[in-house]
């Protein structure tokens, strides 16, 4: 008789083998809880209430993301624009959905937020324009920095590396964050876009890498600067130069005021343009302010893989294929950090 068995109910061997199994429980139960932590990724559209208004956002989830802080990279639509043509979720050609294999092989969370509703009806981004009536009033500098707190807190985001895209009047609501935002956000780019020549924003408040990306036959927000729209429309606002915003943002960064200068090759020369692009380096703290001069580039993110129709190209001109907008942004901002 085994009086170690009648006394416990359990053999040496078993009271032996206990903590292990009771260890690798633990360790499984570890395990699960760090899977289902982590094992969420693909794209997903949320909504979060600001300012007493349900606001949209799509965010897309890279796999394997591991335990390490990633950085944020915000996308802002056009005016007129919903966060499924971005995403791809409409079926149109979008560069824009191209954020999300580079995520996915570069590890950044990407995040697609909507403007509200302006004048005719669908989402706009309330800019630093002062003489545009057509936008939303929202404050959208609070949106996005809400998003940034609640992005913060659910997901592990590294606070000092986060980016905001935007192409036309997202890429003018980049410039604003730029301006107001400066101290959450490393750096901005703003495609399609300029500076306002008549702004209801103050000046920049820290030091901030810039960069624009514009076609110089731009027929909605021209290079040269003026009224925007196509015909021109006075309600859209009024625009600086592309060559005067550049040097706005090297004014203020005190960046080197002769660029490097690198042409891009011409892959596609049934396109119609070929791109130049200017780096201003040594600014404050690191910035850097950049211009992709696109000759002959219509009002569109210039793309290899994702080709607008003819009638797009009809409308907005020529769209660039030499290059790809997102590949060369994220290569803009990743060593970009907040200081």
């Amino acid at each position: 008789m085994n009086y170690f068995r009648l006394k416990t109910g359990f053999s040496r061997t078993t009271f032996f083998f206990l903590p292990l199994f009771l260890g690798l429980v633990i360790l499984m139960c570890h395990k699960a809880t760090s899977v289902e932590k982590y094992a969420e990724q693909g794209l997903f559209t949320r909504q979060i209430i600001v300012d007493g208004v349900a606001r949209r956002y799509a965010i897309y989830l890279p796999a394997e993301r591991g335990d390490t802080p990633l950085p944020l990279v915000f996308e802002l639509h056009g005016g007129g624009v919903y966060i499924e043509d971005l995403t791809g979720a409409s079926g149109y050609k979008t560069p824009y959905k191209l954020w999300m294999p580079l995520a996915d092989k570069e590890k950044f969370l990407v995040v697609y937020p909507e403007g509200l509703n302006g004048a005719y009806g669908k989402p706009t981004w309330n800019d630093c324009r002062a003489n545009c009536r057509v936008s939303s009033t929202a404050d959208d500098v609070h949106f996005i920095s809400t998003l940034i707190e609640v992005l913060s807190r659910t997901y592990q985001v590294d606070s000092n590396r986060v980016y905001v895209c935007g192409t036309s009047n997202g890429g003018l609501m980049a410039l604003r964050l730029a301006v107001e935002l400066s101290d959450r956000i490393a750096a901005v780019a703003a495609v399609a876009a300029a500076m306002p020549d008549s702004s209801e924003c103050g000046s920049p408040r820290e030091p901030i890498s810039v960069l624009f990306m514009n076609g110089t036959d731009d027929n909605h927000l021209p290079y040269q600067g003026g009224t925007v729209g196509n015909p021109p429309n006075p309600d859209h606002g009024t625009v600086s130069s592309t060559e005067a915003s550049v040097k706005f943002w090297v004014a203020f960064n005190q960046t080197d005021t002769i660029p490097r200068v690198k042409h891009s090759p011409d892959l596609d020369p049934d396109d119609g343009s070929t791109v130049t692009r200017f780096t201003y380096s040594n600014g404050r703290e690191g910035t850097e302010v950049v211009l992709y001069r696109i000759a002959g580039g219509g009002h569109s993110a210039p793309s290899i893989k994702e080709r607008y129709s003819a009638l797009f190209e009809k409308y907005f001109n020529k769209q660039n294929h030499d290059i790809e907008m997102t590949s060369e942004v994220w290569q803009f901002f990743r060593d970009k950090t907040l200081h």
